[in-house]
Formats: structure tokens, C-alpha cells, sequence
């Protein structure tokens, strides 16, 4: 009895010693924040960028720690880039930045996305590249405006369903992740139209897929696949990806989608040499139609041409008679336009019964 008392404060010292120890970590936590705060020196551009009033403020590759407080109090921005610097979080008093429509926070240090961030209803364009998020918070069905998410390069190993709240999301940037499988129920997601999966961990081509018709860009490079399905049911389909996955060749893919993986180079150089020779056939089919069509001279007309084609020939006129000559064949043509008439002659609308030569001859003169 005394040895289970005995163990028992043991436990409690321990317990209480782990829980100073969190406290205290904490605490250093906050300390080395407000001295990084104090500590952090700004850019010397960076007042004139503040105070400038442009709508775009690209504070990328500051080495910044922090969010300064002065952003926060720019109501007139539309675009604000903090990419390639050492956030580890987003303030809570982003939530003022309500006219913001993109927001990149690229090659940072987040690790969790704050619910304040998710109050950015007008947010179109959010990039969360390259940090150390695990999950996205229920929030972020909030953004119901979003059409571009990019959050490749970090740490999912599962897809986040609160995704699906999302009506207009159409890009989907989610390679380098550790994804092994996607839900049944993706396809709810239907306005999507481009999704980046590569670098993941599919063995498998996601069946999910086959069910999203809608898909105009699909990347599954360097996952582990080894069989892909026909590209034959993405009717909207333009690019697909299958690079660096264990698979023996190009799958079927339709007239107008590009492919890139073991294999393409070949497959679309027999269709562009498929596609020449169907074209050349067009053309010559267009070309006999045209020569077939072409009208063909009739009577005195064509005999005439002929007799002035081969008199030019054999010897050609004097410069001033070519024009003459030409002039008394087109009037000789007009003149002798036969229409037969119960045996008789009709020249130029007048009819003849009888006629003497010398009357002809004054109408031909």
C-alpha cells in the first residue's frame, strides 16, 4: 500500500514538473517573439512601400519574421505578397485587410492556418506553398470566393473535405504532399478544372478521377502508379502528366490533349505525322474540287480564244493591233449569239425571213 502511495506522488511530481516545463516553454516562446518584434529591423524602402497607396505591396525575400503592424492598417489593398520570408503565423488583425484578393504566403514557416485568415471573404487567390501545414481549419470553407489554392510542398496526408465548400475553386495546387489516397466523394468538387498531385503517394490511379470529367490539367507526376486509365473520358482534357511513374507507356489520349511522361514524345510525334498526312489529303481533295468546278468556255466564245491563243503563238501582233484585234473578236462574239427559233436565225433580237449578202455585210461593218 505504501509502495502504490509512494509511486503515486512520484507520478504527480513528474506530471507537475512536465507542466512547469511546457509553461516555461511558452513562455520563452512569447518572449522570443516580442524580441523579434523589437529586433526586427525593416527595410529601408520599407516606409515608401507602406505609404505609397498602391493597391500591390511585394514584401517577398525581406527575411521578415513578422507581419508588421503597419500592413495591417492598409485597407486599400487588393494584392499582398509576403512569400520566401520566416513567418511561423499570420496575426489575427489580417482579418482587417478585407479588400485583399490574393494573399501569398509562399516558402514561409506557417504551421497553422489561422480562423482570422479565413474571414478574407473577397480572397480569389490563396497561395500556402512550401510551409508546415498538416490541415486546413473548418474555416476555410469561409472563402467562398476562392478560385486558386495552392498549398503544395507541405505536410497533408489527408485530403481536406472542407474543400468541397468551395463553389468556384477551379485550381487546385496539392503536389508534394504526402497523400497515399483521395476521397470517394472528390467529385463534388465541381467546378474544378486544373488538380497538381505530383509528388505524392499514389500506387494507384485515383478512381475518384475517372468520375471528374470536367478536367482540364491533371499532373500525377512522381507518384508510384504503374497503370493509367483512357484519357478517352476526359472530354475537356488538355495536359496530363504522368512522368516519373512506373508505367510502361503513354495511356489513350484524345486529338487535343498534350502528355508528358514515358512515351509522349513518341506518341505525339506519330500524331502530328497522322494529323500532316490528313491534311495534305484535304488539301488535294479541295484542290481537285476547285479544278473540277472550274467553268468550261462553250461555242464560238471558246473557239475564238483558242484561234487568238494559237495566232499569238505562231506570230505575235504589232503592239497597236492586240488591242484592236481583241476589241473586234468581243463585239464579233456579242453579235453572234445564236438562239434557234422554228428554224430560223435570230441576230441580236431582230429576225430575219430573208436577207441580202450586202445587208449582212453592212451589219458586220
Amino acid at each position: 500500500m505504501g509502495n502504490s502511495s509512494q509511486k503515486q506522488g512520484t507520478e504527480d511530481k513528474e506530471k507537475e514538473k512536465e507542466e512547469e516545463t511546457d509553461d516555461e516553454l511558452e513562455e520563452e516562446e512569447k518572449a522570443q517573439v516580442k524580441e523579434e518584434e523589437v529586433e526586427q529591423k525593416l527595410p529601408p524602402c520599407f516606409n515608401e512601400l507602406i505609404s505609397s497607396g498602391d493597391p500591390v505591396l511585394d514584401l517577398s525575400q525581406f527575411r521578415l519574421r513578422y507581419l508588421p503592424k503597419e500592413v495591417l492598417g492598409l485597407e486599400h489593398l487588393e494584392r499582398l505578397y509576403v512569400c520566401g520570408n520566416r513567418l511561423r503565423t499570420v496575426p489575427d488583425g489580417i482579418v482587417q485587410l478585407q479588400g485583399l484578393r490574393t494573399l501569398a504566403l509562399d516558402f514561409n514557416k506557417i504551421e497553422d492556418v489561422p480562423p482570422s485568415m479565413c474571414q478574407l471573404v473577397n480572397l480569389t487567390h490563396l497561395y500556402l506553398g512550401s510551409n508546415r501545414l498538416m490541415s486546413l481549419p473548418p474555416e476555410i470553407k469561409n472563402l467562398q470566393s476562392l478560385r486558386c489554392l495552392w498549398v503544395e510542398s507541405n505536410y497533408f496526408q489527408f485530403f481536406p473535405k472542407q474543400l468541397y465548400e468551395l463553389p468556384h475553386l477551379r485550381s487546385l495546387q496539392f503536389g508534394d504532399n504526402k497523400l497515399k489516397a483521395l476521397p470517394s466523394d472528390m467529385w463534388r468538387m465541381e467546378a474544378l478544372r486544373s488538380l497538381w498531385l505530383y509528388g505524392n503517394r499514389f500506387t494507384e490511379f485515383p478512381q475518384v478521377l475517372l468520375k471528374m470529367e470536367q478536367l482540364e490539367i491533371l499532373d500525377l507526376d512522381g507518384n508510384r502508379i504503374s497503370k493509367l486509365p483512357s484519357l478517352l473520358i476526359f472530354p475537356a482534357l488538355r495536359l496530363f502528366s504522368y512522368d516519373h511513374n512506373p508505367v510502361k507507356g503513354p495511356p489513350l489520349f484524345g486529338e487535343d490533349v498534350v502528355i508528358v511522361g514515358e512515351g509522349a514524345a513518341e506518341a505525339l510525334e506519330e500524331r502530328e505525322r497522322i494529323r500532316e498526312e490528313e491534311r495534305a489529303e484535304r488539301v488535294a481533295e479541295v484542290a481537285a474540287a476547285a479544278e473540277a468546278a472550274k467553268p468550261t468556255r462553250q461555242g464560238i466564245l471558246k473557239k475564238l480564244r483558242m484561234k487568238s491563243s494559237s495566232a499569238s503563238e505562231v506570230a505575235a501582233p504589232a503592239e497597236e493591233e492586240v488591242p484592236l484585234q481583241a476589241k473586234a473578236e468581243e463585239e464579233e462574239c456579242e453579235r453572234h449569239q445564236v438562239v434557234y427559233d422554228d428554224g430560223k436565225l435570230e441576230y441580236e433580237g431582230e429576225r430575219y425571213d430573208g436577207y441580202r449578202k450586202s445587208d449582212l455585210d453592212e451589219t458586220i461593218c
